[in-house]
């Protein structure tokens, strides 16, 4: 497909000026809401080996249909909303994907999870029609790569029906974002390449589409001028490189270069630089050497490793006398929502019988 092909997306009519149109991330809720994973183990446990079923299904969907997904759907007896199993070499990454970065740590933890677990969470793809029998990634690239790692051959999925464009970016870009996966060093990149290709003339065009306020696309667009080597070295905490830091950051590597910008980028690690810190560095005011440290942080006095299946997914760590955090990463959306549930019931007072 070309370019201006990838384009006809973002040509399409807002979300919220009519009540036919649902949003995609709506429409994949009620996509969510009907799929069946049940289904599909006792497919397999049925024996049965191919993606599809043989069986004509019910004329069921989550909303309006485009014309080319009805004629997939019905062509491949598809059913909205149902788990399929899809070779691995079939999908391929959306040119429209949100998400530029993926730390080899974290695709390589998720492998050994899947590995022993199995994939517990479909992923979500868009039918190539020009290239019948492949599909675009609209949300699960990380488990795509991860399952790829762990040299499995197929993937659980749900198709779904969007456009490549802007509402399958803005899909993955939502879902993201309330994962806290999205970085702003994926919009400087993603945002840059938009402009670069004129998916969108000018950065307010894209902000109106994105719903952003338009100094939040020039804060991403003056981190996209960072090479991406420097990029990958804040990438993986989130945490301490947030959108202003990394403004700071890039305004300093203008100023300086690569070299003196990544020995910058370890002291701020090393030594907890607050963004402040970090200005009055790039406006001369302090140099990288001299530049104060901030208090250390408070040490803890217990630390407890926490495995699942023997995978190390988090600790917990106490402070002191009254304070306790939590941290785990890599779960399931049912383990997650099952340990909420039991630290909610943990946490609530005590009835006491008078």
């Amino acid at each position: 497909m070309k370019p201006s092909q990838f384009a006809k997306g973002f040509k399409a009519r807002p979300d919220s000026t009519s009540s036919e149109k649902r949003t995609a991330l709506d429409r994949l809720n009620a996509i969510d809401g009907i799929v069946d994973i049940q289904h599909v183990g006792q497919a397999a446990a049925n024996g049965r080996s191919s993606a599809f079923v043989a069986d004509e299904p019910a004329d069921v969907n989550a909303g309006p249909e485009s014309d080319e997904f009805r004629a997939w759907r019905r062509a491949n007896r598809y059913t909205t909303g149902q788990v399929i199993e899809l070779p691995l070499r079939s999908i391929k990454p959306s040119p429209f994907n949100p998400r530029h970065f993926y730390l080899k740590t974290s695709i390589a933890e998720l492998a050994v999870n899947l590995a022993k677990q199995g994939q517990q969470q479909a992923i979500h793809v868009i039918p190539d029609y020009e290239n019948p029998g492949t599909f675009f990634v609209s949300d699960g690239g990380r488990r795509v790569r991860a399952l790829k790692e762990a040299n499995k051959e197929s993937v659980k999925a749900v198709v779904v029906d969007l456009p490549i464009g802007i509402q399958s970016y803005k899909l993955g870009y939502d879902l993201n974002v309330q994962r806290d996966s999205q970085t702003v060093f994926d919009n400087a990149v993603v945002w840059r390449r938009f402009l670069d290709e004129q998916h969108f003339q000018s950065q307010r065009e894209l902000a109106d589409h994105l719903g952003l306020d338009e100094s939040t696309i020039a804060v991403a667009l003056s981190i996209a001028k960072l090479p991406e080597n420097v990029m990958h070295e804040m990438v993986a905490r989130p945490d301490r490189f947030g959108s202003n830091m990394a403004y700071q950051i890039a305004r300093y590597h203008t100023a300086r270069g690569s070299d003196a910008t990544l020995r910058l980028i370890n002291k701020i690690t090393s030594d907890d630089l607050s963004t402040r810190q970090v200005a009055d560095i790039v406006k001369g005011r302090a140099s990288a050497q001299d530049a104060p440290k901030t208090p250390s942080r408070q040490r803890y006095a217990q630390r407890l490793e926490i495995k699942l299946e023997g995978v190390a997914v988090g600790d917990l760590k106490s402070y002191g006398e009254d304070r306790l955090e939590l941290r785990l990463r890599g779960l399931s959306r049912e383990k997650r929502d099952e340990l909420l549930h039991q630290i909610e019931l943990m946490l609530q007072p005590v009835e006491t019988k008078e």
